[in-house]
């Protein structure tokens, strides 16, 4: 059975000279002509929507192929991308939000929370039978979601210092009324029904503002995960979506097997991984989901990949899942890299790496004399561990 999937990238919109977020989203979009891009709550976020895949390499290729659009279009006229959870440097205002009646109402409602919503994610969606089947599945993937959240953590920074966090953007995120954990439902309908019941209380104003950790989707017979930072490298972001798919691929399984959910309705422990994972990344403890005690990054996640071997297999994902894990592994998180980088040299140097990452490669060493802002050419990207890791050809469709 083929369990295909799909991904949903958030970029920011950065000044090529300074680094700083800029509400400039419009110049991209109209050079883009919209095609698979779209627009977000605040004017400095661009989105990216892959098409449908069956394998990771299509999806590879898919995301490779729109950020080098992404890139082009910022490059002619003055500006750059980065998909992080948050960036450096950057300005709250209310002036910058997309002029759309709905974002506008979001504003008013949640003021600064929504000022404050400079941030980025990615989201992965796997396909499913049926809603009921995709509610009953959120129980059964929900405790293995904290450890995705560290592998994609990117967002050290915020608003020119360093918070302490690998997830910053988790901790912005959470401030919404709905975001966080999601409960468990026994069927669609009554999963509906708790919906419903949020927007008649005028909490929220539609289904498109449950901002769980995962959700099925609205428009879409998929599971969507929403819990991850955007990741500089699309590397990152083809290992959450394969270790996703296997993780909605076991949890049919089971389902099926009569393996139901078995929740005992306490989700502070979740909580409280979701927030050691924001906390820690890769660089340090994680909670274990089958023990719910604390354990290092590298074991829980080696748990998960072992648990998780015949999904994967199944998919025909174990090889390349398990080669990106064990690179991430000893690579770090991208909250690593940036605050790294931001220590041995400045932030503007993080910003260097997010702008150079995400473009696919990795920024040229730096003279010793004054810095140049205005990134160079695109560099050449050598790709050797992994067979569908590579530069592709011609970029993958998108929609």
């Amino acid at each position: 059975m083929t369990v295909r999937i799909g991904a949903e990238e958030e970029f920011h919109v950065l000044d090529v000279e300074s680094g700083r977020l800029v509400p400039r989203a419009g110049a991209l979009l109209g050079r883009l002509g919209r095609a698979g891009f779209t627009h977000e709550l605040q004017q400095s976020v661009v989105e990216s929507n892959s098409g449908v895949h069956d394998t990771l390499d299509d999806l590879y290729a898919d995301l490779a192929g729109a950020r080098r659009r992404l890139d082009a279009a910022a490059s002619s006229v003055g500006l750059a991308v980065v998909a992080a959870g948050t960036v450096p440097l950057a300005r709250v205002t209310s002036r910058d939000v997309t002029a759309d009646p709905r974002y506008r109402r979001m504003v008013d409602d949640y003021r600064r929370v929504a000022d404050e919503q400079l941030i980025c994610s990615a989201q992965i969606h796997v396909d499913v039978p049926d809603r009921d089947t995709a509610v009953r599945a959120m129980c059964l993937v929900s405790p293995w979601l904290p450890p995705l959240l560290a592998l994609s953590a990117s967002s050290p920074f915020w608003l020119g210092s360093d918070t302490g966090y690998a997830s910053w953007r988790t901790m912005l995120w959470q401030r919404w009324p709905t975001a966080g954990p999601v409960g468990c439902y026994e069927s669609a309908t009554e999963y509906d029904a708790a919906v419903e019941e949020l927007i008649s209380s005028g909490v929220i104003s539609d289904p498109g503002m449950l901002y769980h950790d995962v959700r099925p989707s609205a428009h879409q017979r998929t599971l969507e995960l929403r819990i991850c930072d955007a990741c500089p490298r699309a590397e990152t972001v083809v290992l959450v979506a394969g270790l996703f798919r296997a993780l909605v691929r076991d949890a049919l399984g089971r389902l099926e097997r009569g393996e139901g959910s078995r929740c005992d309705g306490h989700h502070e422990w979740l909580r409280a991984a979701t927030w050691r994972a924001a906390r820690s990344g890769l660089e340090g403890q994680l909670v274990d989901p089958a023990t719910r005690r604390a354990a290092p990054a590298p074991v829980v996640l080696h748990g998960l990949l072992n648990r998780l071997r015949p999904a994967l297999e199944a998919s025909g994902d174990w090889d390349t899942v398990r080669g990106l894990l064990e690179e991430a592994l000893v690579t770090g998180s991208a909250a690593h890299r940036l605050r790294r980088t931001a220590q041995e040299e400045d932030l503007l140097a993080s910003v260097d790496l997010m702008v150079a990452e995400t473009r696919g490669g990795r920024p040229a060493p730096r003279s010793s004399g004054r810095r140049s802002r205005r990134p160079s050419a695109r560099p050449a990207v050598s790709r050797t561990t992994h067979a569908y890791v590579r530069t592709p050809a011609a970029p993958g469709p998108t929609g």
